[in-house]
C-alpha cells in the first residue's frame, strides 16, 4: 500500500494503551515486546471482519530449542528506514528474531516487507536505523555478508543450478576436496544426507536439480542453509506454490529448525498458516512497525485490522451517473494453474477494481482480457462481439486500451521519444499515403500532453528523462489517443508522487464520468475504495467476493482476499 508519512504515534491511534507500549518497546529495543497469552491485540477495536475466526485461536506448535521470551535475540532490526528516490519503502522498521522460534512478518502489499527481507539479505543498506547480530551493531556488505552473518534467505521461487545434482547445489563453491584437490563427491553426498536427515526428508543427493518440484527445491535451499550453518532462515511466502501436502511436510521442517534453535522468519499472506506455525507476529503498515505480539490469544481478525488500520480518505466528488450498457463481459474464463472460472461485467462509465494480494492472479486476467496471454477456457466479449484468443489487436480493434502493471518495460519504448510513445498506439490514424509526418505526431502528442498535464522539456526529448509520474501519464495518453471504450488500467499510480496520484485518480474519474468503462488493478486499498464502483476480490487465482463501493471496507477487503471470510463460512 502507499506509503504514507504521519508519525508513528499517529498510526497506532487505534491500538490500546497497553500495546502500544508493548510495540514502542520492541521499536526502541528497551523490551522484547511479548505479550502474555490473550493479551497480544493490538489491531484495535470497531469491526467485527475476522472476529472470531477460528483459524485465528491460539498459536503454531511450542517445542523446540530456545522457544520462549527470555531466548536470546540472534537477529534484530531497530527503527531502520529506506527510500527509493521519493518512495519511502520502509520508514520505521523493527523486528526481533529469537533462536528457536518461528516468527511471522505480516503486512498488505506495499508494507515494506520485501524491503525489510531484502535489508536482512544485505540486498539494500538502510539509510538509517541499526542491523544486530547477536547483539552486536553489523553491516551486512551484500549478500555474501549476510551468509557470513548467519542469515539465509529461502525465496517462493528457488533459484538452482538446473544440470547439476542436488548435492552439487548445495555446497557449490564449498566442495569438499580430496588429496589433489579433487572434489569428494562421496562426501558430498554424504554430508548432504545428513543434512536432509536433520530435517526428517528424503531427497536424493545425487538427482539432477532439473524436474525437482518447487516444494523439493525448497528444501534443497534449506538443507544449503543449514550447510552453512545459519542461525536465521527467512522464508518468503514459502507456500504459495505448495500442495496442501506439500505444506503439512515443509512445517514438519520448521519445527525441526526450530528443534535445532534455528530462528525462522516466515512471511505468509495465508493467515491460518500463520497461527499453524508460528509463536510470534510483527506486522507493518506503511513502513511503520505497528504490532509485535505473541500469537496466543489473537485471532486472524486481530491481525487484519492490525495490518489495515487507517485513516481513510474520502472518495473522489464526481459527477458519474448510474452506469450504462454492459462494455466487457469475462465468461469463465481459466487458465490452468494461474486462474479459475473468473467472471465479471464491467459498464460503460463504471469503475471496477480487482483486489487481492500480490500472485492472486489479477493482472494475469487483464492479459488474457487484452490478449497477451492465451486462456484454456472461457470467453471475452467486448461491446456485443466475441474476442479471439491471445490477440491484442482484437482487443484494440474492440475497443480496449491497457495501461500494464510495468510501464518502463511493458508500456513505453525508453529510447523513443515522448511524441514517439504518444503516438504509438495510434499510428494508424496519424498515417497519410503510408508516411507518418513528424509534424502530426509532435501536434498530436502536444494535445494529450496539455489533456494530461504531462512536465517535459521538449516532446522530442527520450521518454527515459521523464519522472516516472509524467512516464505513467504518457502511457495513459497513449491509449486515450486511440479514444477507448474500455480502458484497463494495472497498478496506476504505483512509484509515482503523491501529487502526480491525485492527477491521475482525477483523471480516471473523470473518463469515467465521459462514459468509458474502467478496469482497474490495484494494491493500494485507499485507492481502490476511493474510485471504485464495485471491488471484485480474487485470491489464488478465484474470485471470492464482490463488494459494492457503499458496502467495501479495507478490512472486509483484506478479510476476503486473506480467506478469512471463507473460515468464517465454513
Amino acid at each position: 500500500m502507499g506509503h504514507a508519512d504521519e508519525a508513528a504515534g499517529d498510526r497506532r491511534a487505534d491500538a490500546r494503551p497497553e500495546d502500544a507500549g508493548r510495540q514502542d518497546a520492541v521499536a526502541s529495543g528497551t523490551g522484547d515486546g511479548r505479550s502474555s497469552a490473550g493479551q497480544g491485540n493490538s489491531a484495535g477495536q470497531g469491526s467485527s471482519a475476522g472476529q472470531g475466526s477460528s483459524a485465528g485461536q491460539g498459536s503454531g506448535d511450542r517445542g523446540g530449542s530456545g522457544d520462549g521470551p527470555d531466548s536470546p535475540a540472534v537477529l534484530s532490526l531497530r527503527h531502520v528506514s529506506k527510500s527509493f528516490g521519493a518512495v519511502r519503502a520502509v520508514i520505521d522498521g523493527s523486528i526481533e528474531l529469537r533462536a528457536g522460534e518461528a516468527h511471522a512478518l505480516l503486512g498488505e502489499n506495499g508494507a515494506g516487507k520485501s524491503t525489510m527481507v531484502k535489508i536482512l539479505a544485505g540486498v539494500h543498506q538502510p539509510d538509517s536505523g541499526t542491523v544486530l547480530v547477536n547483539g552486536q551493531p553489523t553491516v551486512l556488505h551484500g549478500p555474501a555478508g549476510a551468509i557470513g552473518a548467519g542469515l539465509a534467505i529461502i525465496y517462493q521461487e528457488p533459484t538452482l543450478f538446473p544440470d547439476l545434482s542436488v548435492a552439487e547445489n548445495i555446497f557449490m563453491g564449498r566442495q569438499p576436496l580430496r588429496r589433489g584437490r579433487r572434489i569428494d563427491g562421496r562426501e558430498m553426498t554424504t554430508e548432504a544426507d545428513a543434512l536432509f536427515a536433520r530435517l526428517g526428508v528424503r531427497i536424493d543427493p545425487g538427482r539432477i536439480a532439473r524436474g525437482l518440484s518447487i516444494a523439493d527445491q525448497q528444501l534443497v535451499e534449506i538443507a544449503k542453509a543449514l550447510s552453512l550453518d545459519a542461525r536465521v532462515i527467512v522464508m518468503d511466502e514459502p507456500t504459495a506454490a505448495l500442495s496442501a501436502v506439500e505444506v503439512a511436510r515443509l512445517f514438519d521442517v520448521i519445527k525441526a529448525l526450530r528443534a535445532g534453535g534455528t530462528a525462522v522468519l516466515f512471511i505468509s499472506h495465508r493467515l491460518e498458516e500463520v497461527f499453524a506455525i508460528c509463536q510470534t507476529v510483527t506486522v507493518m503498515r506503511d513502513g511503520r512497525h505497528v504490532l509485535t505480539s505473541t500469537l496466543t490469544g489473537l485471532t486472524a481478525g486481530d491481525l487484519v485490522r492490525a495490518m489495515v488500520g487507517r485513516d481513510m480518505p474520502e472518495r473522489i466528488p464526481g459527477e458519474r451517473g448510474a452506469p450504462g450498457e454492459v462494455r466487457l463481459t469475462v465468461q469463465r474464463l481459466t487458465r490452468e494453474g494461474v486462474f479459475t472460472d473468473v467472471s465479471f461485467e464491467v459498464r460503460a462509465g463504471e469503475i471496477v477494481a480487482l483486489s487481492g494480494l500480490v500472485g492472486a492472479g489479477r493482472s494475469e486476467v487483464a492479459r488474457a482480457v487484452f490478449g497477451i496471454d492465451r486462456y484454456d477456457a472461457g470467453a471475452v466479449t467486448a461491446g456485443g462481439h466475441k474476442l479471439r484468443k491471445a490477440s491484442p489487436t482484437a482487443a484494440m480493434t474492440a475497443g480496449i486500451g491497457l495501461v500494464p502493471e510495468d510501464r518502463r518495460q511493458q508500456g513505453l519504448v525508453m529510447e523513443m521519444s515522448i511524441q514517439q510513445n504518444v503516438a504509438l498506439a495510434s499510428l494508424s490514424t496519424l498515417r497519410r499515403a503510408g508516411i507518418i509526418r513528424a509534424s502530426a505526431e509532435h501536434s498530436f502528442a502536444a494535445d494529450w500532453a496539455v489533456r494530461l498535464s504531462v512536465k517535459y522539456g521538449r516532446l522530442t526529448d527520450p521518454v527515459s528523462m521523464l519522472s516516472g509520474g509524467n512516464q505513467q501519464k504518457v502511457v495513459l495518453a497513449k491509449w486515450l489517443g486511440r479514444r477507448p471504450s474500455i480502458l484497463i488500467v494495472d497498478e496506476p499510480t504505483r512509484g509515482i508522487d503523491v501529487g502526480t496520484k491525485a492527477d491521475v485518480h482525477n483523471l480516471l474519474d473523470r473518463l469515467a464520468g465521459d462514459g468509458i468503462a474502467i478496469l482497474m488493478i490495484s494494491s493500494e486499498l485507499p485507492e481502490v475504495l476511493r474510485l471504485a464502483d464495485r471491488i471484485l476480490v480474487m485470491r489464488e487465482g478465484r474470485l471470492v467476493a464482490e463488494f459494492t463501493q457503499a458496502d467495501a471496507s479495507e478490512e472486509g477487503i483484506m478479510a476476503a482476499a486473506t480467506g478469512q471470510l471463507e473460515a468464517e463460512a465454513r
